[in-house]
């Protein structure tokens, strides 16, 4: 899942107008940037192929990012962040959007979710396995991208009038998100 929590920033954009985009569009993918980080710093975490060419292909060892210990410590943390930055209000939501990454994931990963960083105490693993359905995964993505730009568009359009800027920059960040749920689906 990836433009599913775009969509999902862009629903609460719609509803936190204060907060900025580009940090609920970080927020979405928060788990995922450090993910990355602690993947680069010598394999940390981790994934390997389990199903090559099929969607959702990998099985990741995320044991810390993904715990939920670790995903609501990293909620926190950059929750804390945008509260110091923008208020306690968006921080509040930040740290919610962050978390929701874990939420989204636990619908479409396969059992490699931890409860425990590391998963400490060997607890069995989470993941309802959405990703072994394109198909399903692709419609929840659909719906979660559509419902986002909606009220997104909607918020936009009650706040400020229409340019033809506003139109082509609209038009173009659409069919940005529309091509990646098509590439994401497909790979």
């Amino acid at each position: 899942m990836f433009i599913g929590h775009f969509g999902l920033a862009a629903a609460v954009k719609a509803a936190q107008p204060r907060v900025p985009l580009w940090s609920l569009m970080l927020a979405t993918q928060f788990l995922d940037v450090v993910f990355v980080v602690l993947y680069l710093a010598g394999g940390i975490e981790s994934f390997q192929a389990v199903a090559p060419g099929t969607y959702g292909e990998a099985l990741i060892s995320a044991q810390y990012t993904h715990s939920l210990l670790g995903a609501l410590l990293l909620s926190a943390l950059y929750g804390g962040f945008g509260g110091w930055r923008w208020g306690r209000r968006a921080g509040t939501v930040l740290g919610l959007v962050v978390f929701s990454h874990w939420v989204l994931d636990l619908l479409v990963h396969r059992a490699d979710l931890p409860l425990l960083p590391g998963n400490a105490g060997d607890l069995p693993l989470l993941g309802l396995g959405l990703w072994q359905s394109p198909w399903a995964t692709g419609v929840l993505e659909g719906i979660l991208l559509v419902i986002g730009a909606v009220l997104y568009f909607r918020s936009v359009r009650q706040r400020a009038p229409i340019t033809w800027r506003a139109i082509v920059s609209g038009g173009v960040m659409a069919l940005l998100l529309v091509l990646g749920l098509v590439v994401d689906v497909l790979s």
